[in-house]
């Protein structure tokens, strides 16, 4: 299937790329042994979710009534003392926590007035800009933010369509409902994005009044903005080269992996259902992301999956009745962490209305 993507950058010329489907894409999910899971982080009265993890550090972003943090802690000891990044007006949020390798901190803010990516450098008080001006003239809701575990290079999303970015932007500091704190890849479905009690199944054929949202690639050293149409959910490799992220076609969600400067597009999924929040190894060659393709894609039910990005192989990592996993990071090449509404007591067969961090230990 012949495809182009449309590459922008904002100081060079467009471009097109041809994209190709990663062999063997389809029949390579394997059904491996799952994994025991156990809870890592919880916290009392607070919602903990998408944990983030680079160096020593974990990064985690907490909700408690209206009030959305980040936090940093120690991937070691999460459970001790903790450092939560400060704001400085009434009524700031922070979000999207990022952890990065030297003890820096990539977040989401409203303090400007309007929704801005930023860096705290990890001591004292000085924060850095992530991204163009564009974020200071009210015109892009940054989301989803995901960076290189050095920190210079950063993605994140928003839409171009002005009456959902006007509601993103409404609703960046607002009270999210329960089980929206711990399932952000609804943000750009037009049937998923509010809390209501039915949802169509994320499946091919399912309309979405939004329109396609789009992901910006920012590099700190150049300063070049990349915008990638019809993408979301980004993560970035761990040496800043490659893109995986989150494209929807016809109702269904697929992950799709391209170089940072726009070429080389592979489509690393082709499920029926929907793939999201994808995050890349360390070392490159593995890819955690999540999956409602064994729950016929129902909206309140998913598990973390692991793709071998040299052999494209697929493994089921969890598998909890009615449960949303979400939010995949590596604690380290053995251990992943996420976030779960796993009823503490009864993990495999009950939920609950808390999210905590959970992690699972892939050598048994």
């Amino acid at each position: 299937m012949k495809m182009k993507l449309l590459w922008v950058a904002l100081s060079a010329a467009l471009l097109s790329a041809q994209p190709g489907i990663a062999s063997g894409l389809k029949g390579k999910v394997v059904q491996e042994p799952l994994y025991t899971v156990s809870p890592l982080l919880v916290k009392k009265g607070v919602d903990s979710t998408y944990p983030s993890v680079a160096g020593d550090f974990m990064v985690f972003s907490t909700t408690a009534g209206d009030r959305y943090r980040v936090e940093r802690v120690s991937k070691h000891s999460p459970a001790s003392a903790s450092r939560m990044l400060k704001t400085m007006k009434i009524h700031e949020a922070i979000r999207f926590g990022t952890a990065v390798s030297d003890g820096s901190v990539g977040y989401v803010s409203n303090r400007t007035g309007t929704i801005s990516a930023w860096m705290w450098l990890g001591n004292g008080e000085s924060h850095a800009a992530i991204g163009h001006m564009g974020g200071f003239s009210g015109n892009l809701a940054s989301h989803h933010l995901n960076g290189s575990l050095d920190g210079k290079v950063w993605c994140y999303d928003t839409s171009l369509q002005k009456k959902r970015l006007n509601t993103m932007l409404n609703e960046f500091a607002s009270n999210a409902k329960d089980e929206l704190i711990g399932q952000l890849w609804r943000t750009y479905d037009s049937d998923s994005y509010r809390y209501k009690q039915g949802y169509r199944a994320t499946e091919s054929g399912k309309k979405n009044d939004f329109s396609a949202p789009v992901l910006y690639v920012f590099n700190r050293e150049t300063s070049q903005l990349n915008m990638i149409p019809n993408a979301y959910d980004g993560t970035v490799s761990a040496d800043g080269r490659k893109v995986v992220f989150v494209r929807e076609t016809n109702g269904n969600y697929d992950l799709w992996m391209q170089t940072v400067d726009g070429r080389e597009l592979t489509q690393l999924t082709d499920s029926k259902y929907g793939d999201f929040e994808p995050q890349f190894s360390p070392d490159g060659n593995k890819l955690l992301f999540v999956s409602n393709r064994d729950y016929e894609g129902s909206v309140t039910k998913s598990s973390i999956y692991m793709m071998d990005l040299k052999s494209y192989q697929i493994t089921r990592l969890t598998n909890a009745k009615g449960a949303v996993d979400g939010g995949p990071a590596w604690l380290d090449e053995s251990t992943v962490v996420f976030h779960s509404n796993r009823d503490l007591k009864k993990p495999q067969s009950k939920v609950d209305s808390d999210w905590n961090i959970w992690q699972l230990k892939l050598n048994k």
